[in-house]
Parts: structure tokens; C-alpha cells; sequence
């Protein structure tokens, strides 16, 4: 590359920053489900690592989605957002 002149080594740059915006945008909060290996669900996307609950876990959980929407508002001033 380093035969290529400044001006093809600005383009090159140019491409690589945004692609490499297009990446980080195309990773952010793509989330999408699997059955584990062990039969359970996993949700990919919501962080590093997938969450994985078996179906009566999940069932559980989000029988309490209005318990946790009230807590979270609750305590909305204690709890940190990662956005």
C-alpha cells in the first residue's frame, strides 16, 4: 500500500472510516433468539453475551414485564443507562 500516492491513501482512509461506521451501526441493538444446546432460549444482542433462560424462566419473567416496568421507573434515578 505504501506505493499507492497520498491522494489513493485518503480514499483508502476515507473507505475504511466509513465502513467502519457502518459496522458499529450495524451491530448496535440487532438483537435476534436461539435455542441453546441445552434447549433453553438465548437473546442475542443486548450485550457482550446472550442471556439464556429455559421457557418456564422466560415464561416467569415476562409474566412480571409490568412489575419490572414500575420498578425501573421507580428507581429510574439510581439506575445507570449504558446508552
Amino acid at each position: 500500500m505504501s506505493s499507492l500516492n497520498p491522494e489513493d491513501l485518503k480514499n483508502e482512509l476515507e473507505r475504511l472510516r466509513a465502513e467502519n461506521e457502518r459496522l458499529k451501526k450495524g451491530s448496535a441493538r440487532t438483537m435476534s433468539l436461539k435455542v441453546s444446546e441445552k434447549g433453553g432460549v438465548s437473546v442475542y444482542g443486548l450485550g457482550r453475551f446472550p442471556v439464556t433462560l429455559y421457557k418456564e424462566q422466560w415464561k416467569k419473567l415476562l409474566a412480571m414485564s409490568d412489575e419490572i416496568r414500575s420498578f425501573i421507573e421507580a428507581n429510574d434515578s439510581q439506575l445507570k443507562s449504558k446508552e
